[in-house]
């Protein structure tokens, strides 16, 4: 545009805004000159059309400037950018799991070749065989198709084991740890014999045992009796075996024969020089006399019971200030109160048994 257009143009507004400006001012009606008008012609005078106004058009701004704005706002095309950056390193790691995963399953690298790549550790009493059963179709199988979990399952059944754990070695091998069972007692069922644990879980004698055991006969249990009420039973004769060796006194060595076949009377067959005796030691309560003071009292007296009867077979140890010589036999006898000491709570009535002695 030349200076001179920019100059005439000008020009033009300035004349249009005085022409607006003189009628606004010629339109203003005064207090004094509004008293004699109505209220509403008196507003209607103060408004102006000025849309009527052909040059008011030209006040007017007809322009607009553009804003340039993005597709998307700033903070979330940030997050798509960190969405689409973590989406990239998750498929990456993917494939490369993919990979190793494809690796690890199809070469012959990672395949069980041989027993000799089962290392197992803790056998005692437990053959090796009988592990070996268990992992016998692994041979030449991936290692990372084993299913560990269910071998260990498979070797806690076997009895002498009480616990197990399975592990992979890599590229091709398999460690197998075993903890074996600890017998406390022989236990006879039956005609048979076997040891037994303090759970109640009876063990078969092993073929090649790493030890000799020297345990007392646990007698009184039945094999189909539940592993629960065996457990019962066999808390009694560890509590029984832990008072009688308590204080370093090994008393359990002289112990041929624990009976448990009634849980309100363990009865103990002690191997004596002159003969086996069968002692009633009954139970071992809170304000009752332990297993160990009542074995101390058959300790005590045994030679003057021996001198004071013809025969000496079983004493009945449960009852208050009360010795029973050979309850067992056809002629109980009652020995000597003064031989024995004062004691707490009885426990029983000396008329449950058959043939004893009554005060």
């Amino acid at each position: 545009m030349s200076p001179r257009n920019s100059e005439t143009e000008n020009e033009f507004y300035r004349s249009s805004s005085a022409r607006v400006s003189t009628r606004r001012q010629e339109a203003r009606i005064s207090p004094d000159d509004d008293e004699g008008l109505p209220i509403g012609n008196r507003l209607d005078e103060r408004f102006l059309d000025l849309e009527n106004d052909e040059d008011v058009a030209f006040l007017r701004g007809q322009r607009r400037v553009p804003v340039r704005r993005g597709a998307l706002p700033k903070k979330t095309a940030n997050r798509l950018k960190q969405g689409l950056i973590a989406a990239a390193v998750l498929a990456v790691f993917s494939g490369g799991a993919a990979m190793l995963y494809g690796y690890g399953t199809g070469s012959a690298g990672f395949r069980i070749a041989s027993s000799a790549h089962i290392q197992i550790s803790g056998l005692q009493s437990v053959a090796r065989s009988q592990v070996m059963e268990v992992f016998g179709s692994d041979i030449g199988r991936n290692i990372f198709y084993i299913p560990l979990d269910e071998r260990k399952k498979h070797l806690e059944e076997i009895p002498w084991v009480e616990s197990a754990s399975v592990m992979r070695l890599l590229p091709n091998r398999l460690k197998v740890e075993i903890r074996e069972r600890t017998p406390v007692a022989f236990v006879r069922i039956g005609a048979k014999a076997s040891l037994i644990d303090s759970r109640g879980v009876v063990l078969d004698m092993p073929a090649k045992a790493a030890r000799k055991y020297s345990f007392p006969v646990v007698i009184g249990t039945e094999e189909a009796e539940p592993l629960s009420t065996r457990a019962a039973r066999m808390k009694i004769y560890m509590d029984l075996m832990q008072q009688l060796d308590s204080a370093g006194t090994r008393y359990s060595n002289d112990i041929s024969e624990v009976d448990l076949s009634d849980p309100e009377d363990a009865k103990i067959t002690v191997a004596d020089s002159q003969g086996a005796v069968l002692v009633h030691l009954g139970t071992s309560e809170p304000g009752e006399m332990s297993f160990l003071e009542r074995y101390k009292i058959y300790l005590a007296h045994a030679q003057e019971w021996r001198a004071q009867f013809n025969k000496l077979e079983s004493v009945d140890l449960r009852y208050d200030r009360q010795v029973i010589v050979n309850p067992d036999s056809g002629k109980p006898a009652r020995a000597s109160r003064k031989v024995l000491p004062p004691v707490g709570k009885s426990r029983g009535s000396p008329s449950r048994r058959k043939g004893r002695a009554t005060r």
